[in-house]
């Protein structure tokens, strides 16, 4: 891997003048600062409405103790077994 203190170096002293240029006073995020807010706003509207796709698929309903389920076949205890695909 190539030596990266040379690239930052020279970086640093073309951003160096730029830098003094800027008012202190009125830094602002600027576009850059709005497209990564929005971009993790939208990431996190989609997990939300993923996981809310995700628990209404989730079955609440417990069965009374020792009864098998429907669903259980000969030799099962009806108790949780891991969920399908």
């Amino acid at each position: 891997m190539p030596d990266m203190s040379a690239s930052v170096s020279l970086a640093m002293t073309h951003l160096v003048p730029l830098a003094k240029e800027v008012d202190e006073n009125k830094v602002t995020p600027g576009v850059l600062g709005f497209i990564v807010f929005a971009a993790m706003a939208l990431a996190v509207w989609a997990l939300m409405k993923s996981m809310s796709k995700h628990m209404n698929k989730v079955d609440f309903k417990e069965s009374p103790d020792g009864e098998d389920t429907p669903a259980a076949g000969p030799g099962t205890t009806g108790k949780a077994s891991p969920a399908k695909g």
